[in-house]
């Protein structure tokens, strides 16, 4: 998108166009994520447009990140602390002691808002610069949100109906606590609000996450062509109540997991299981202290968490060895293995505390663990854990400093475990072309 030319188009008066690229990576996750929707405004009595009624707000922030990093890990993700990312044997990247500057955090969006026949509407595109997939480790533009609102009616992406972002603890680690929900995704949603009661409902685009496990020492080549298959999309059901002690959310998921067979006799073998999750949580606000509490469980989930896990891995079915020699033929193999919808389980437990206006900590752990099937390798991924605390301050609320001490573990299904402890700075400095022209 060019940014440039929208504002120039809104200086001139004229309509600006906006266009975005879709598709979402799962678990990408931003530091201190608001809400991404926000009540719209009230409609105008009669049922008309206001005169007056439209804004268009260009927005973000420039973030510096100055990080120790103790321990280390995988050098793509060296910018965030993600446990699912934390080496399990001693080396793997390298000696220990990374000193990592980075900017990724930072970002830039456009939102415009305002009544069209008669119903308020939203508009939000918005980037980071924090690589992922094929960009990992580059700090280079990526669509966190691309979205529109009128009336009832959402569509395109953003975060998931699945996810509840008011979990998100105030601290500057980019990647944040791994035991909660946490995707944007593409999505066509109907929302319903009444006295402080929200309800809604959506249709997100699947993606699969298959573990081929062990099928490695079997049939490497099966293993290396077995591929998802999202034949539905999933569906995401949200009922949430607010209200000035907090708010409390439970969401629910239900989705079909299938797979099939790159370049074999019609794609076999394949086959799909069905996933399903409730996510559970809510804000608490007591004196200074905000809590943040959130429990999620569910079978093949682990695409909508933050971090580690898998939605799919084979299953081996046992059979008795007769006392015969020698011994008859093992049956086939997919008769032995079957795919498993893996269990999940995601804890979220944080603390805001606002000393004073500008004084702020935030403390907590939050984890992540699956019930690993028996067909799965040794170093498969079993639990992350994670844990933080901070000290930040902001003299404006266009500027945030402050220091903040992290750790992280990972353990694997053979339970070997690897740590990482490190140190944050953070630098943030926030602007708003509302400043500038006040709408």
């Amino acid at each position: 998108m060019d940014v440039l030319t929208l504002a120039a188009s809104a200086l001139l008066g004229t309509s600006p166009v906006v266009t975005a690229d879709s598709g979402a990576m799962a678990a990408d996750v931003p530091a201190a994520e608001a809400p991404e929707a926000a009540p719209l405004p009230a409609e105008p009595e009669g049922g008309g447009s206001t005169e007056d009624s439209h804004s268009l707000e260009i927005y973000g922030f420039a973030q510096f990140d100055g990080i120790q990093d103790f321990d280390r890990v995988n050098p793509d993700w060296e910018a965030a602390l993600r446990p699912s990312r934390i080496p399990t044997t001693k080396g793997q990247y390298g000696s220990d002691g990374q000193s990592i500057l980075s900017v990724k955090q930072s970002r830039l969006g456009v939102k415009a808002g305002g009544f069209l026949a008669g119903r308020p509407y939203e508009v939000k595109v918005e980037f980071d610069f924090f690589g992922v997939g094929g960009d990992a480790g580059k700090t280079t533009p990526r669509l966190r949100h691309a979205y529109g609102r009128w009336g009832p009616i959402l569509a395109g992406q953003t975060n998931s109906l699945f996810m509840d972002g008011d979990l998100f603890p105030n601290v500057v680690e980019y990647w944040g606590p791994p035991g909660m929900v946490f995707v944007r995704n593409p999505q066509v949603r109907f929302t319903h609000q009444s006295n402080g009661w929200t309800m809604a409902g959506a249709l997100e685009v699947p993606s699969n996450d298959i573990d081929p496990g062990s099928i490695r020492l079997i049939d490497p080549e099966l293993a290396t062509n077995l591929r998802p298959n999202e034949e539905l999309p999933d569906l995401t059901l949200m009922v949430r109540y607010d209200a000035p002690w907090g708010h409390v959310q439970l969401s629910g998921l239900a989705r079909k997991i299938g797979f099939d067979t790159l370049g074999t006799p019609d794609n076999e073998p394949s086959g799909s299981k069905f996933g399903w999750g409730l996510n559970l949580g809510g804000s608490f606000k007591w004196s200074l202290a905000t809590f943040r509490l959130g429990a999620v469980y569910g079978d093949g989930i682990a695409s909508y968490m933050n971090d580690g896990g898998m939605d799919l891995a084979p299953n081996a079915a046992l059979f008795p060895a007769p006392p015969i020699f020698p011994p008859p033929p093992s049956p086939p193999l997919n008769e032995i293995l079957s795919a498993e919808a893996v269990p999940l389980l995601g804890i979220t437990a944080y603390v805001d505390l606002q000393w004073t206006p500008e004084l702020s900590t935030a403390i907590g752990y939050s984890f992540t663990e699956v019930n690993n099937t028996n067909f799965q390798d040794p170093t498969a991924f079993h639990k992350g854990e994670y844990a933080s605390t901070n000290l930040l301050w902001a003299p404006d609320p266009r500027i945030l400093t402050g220091a903040e001490l992290q750790w992280g573990q990972r353990t694997d299904n053979d339970g070997n475990k690897g740590t990482d402890l490190r140190a944050q700075f953070t630098f943030k400095v926030s602007f708003s072309s509302k400043d500038i022209w006040g709408r």
